[in-house]
């Protein structure tokens, strides 16, 4: 089954992106806690929304996403930030389901188009997403600014 997450699943939803974290082995960098997550995905201004998968009442899987806006379509876009499906639960399509309601709902939503990002490394993702007919993009290349980098060019607005 797959339903949208409400503030009750806080809870579950940290414990999957700390899950996420491990495999990506990136568990260091989780910093988030279940007040900001409220806060962020429930109170006044939601900046995300959450998909979950569950399995015989358990809660096995997450798909975390937002819109951005399309300039050149002129129309929004669905950009999915985090999906992931307890190891053990893998291959019973909660993964594709998570997927297909995304694109359900980036079609309900009159977006444009629906995107992600894979790391290079996660080859069984790769196949997987294209395996479903989406394009990898090598022409693309993420920037991100954080922590000092971010404060320090702040500084520079007028």
């Amino acid at each position: 089954m797959i339903r949208l997450a409400t503030a009750h699943d806080v809870p579950a939803i940290l414990q999957l992106i700390r899950a996420l974290a491990d495999y990506e082995k990136l568990s260091h960098q989780v910093v988030v806690t279940e007040t900001q997550l409220r806060e962020h995905l429930f109170g006044p201004r939601p900046y995300a929304e959450v998909l979950l998968a569950e399995d015989a009442g358990q809660v096995v899987g997450y798909a975390l996403f937002f819109h951005s806006y399309s300039t050149f379509l002129g129309r929004p876009s669905l950009y999915l930030e985090d999906l992931f499906v307890l190891p053990e639960q893998r291959g019973k399509g909660h993964g594709k389901a998570l997927l297909a309601r995304l694109a359900r709902l980036a079609v309900d939503r009159g977006c444009g188009r629906f995107e992600w990002m894979v790391l290079d490394w996660n080859t069984p993702a790769i196949q997987f997403y294209e395996s479903l007919g989406a394009a990898l993009s090598p022409e693309w290349k993420l920037c991100r600014m954080t922590g000092e980098a971010l404060e320090r060019f702040a500084a520079t607005a007028a």
